[in-house]
């Protein structure tokens, strides 16, 4: 099997170091999905087009997951809950 990549862009990685401990290992749980199967998450269109959002929940909160793939890597591109999550990702 070959090896895939992961990187972090600077949006992601700011709001994963702010989680908690446990808020943590279900991201990472969400990622190694990612990693597996990168057509998890739901293509979008438009002027998001490329990007694929992964949903999850922790404790009753849907968080929201975009990434790019391709073959070799996957970059994970930012990180939160629902609310003002695509007008932020936008920006």
């Amino acid at each position: 099997m070959q090896e895939i990549f992961v990187s972090q862009m600077p949006a992601f990685k700011k709001v994963f170091k702010k989680l908690h401990e446990n808020q943590q290992k279900e991201v990472k749980n969400a990622i190694i999905q990612i990693i597996k199967n990168p057509e998890t998450g739901v293509a979008k269109r438009g002027d998001l087009s490329g990007i694929y959002v992964y949903k999850f929940k922790i404790k009753n909160q849907e968080y929201l997951l975009a990434y790019e793939w391709d073959p070799k890597e996957r970059v994970l591109l930012a990180l939160g809950v629902h609310e003002n999550f695509y007008r932020d990702f936008k920006r």
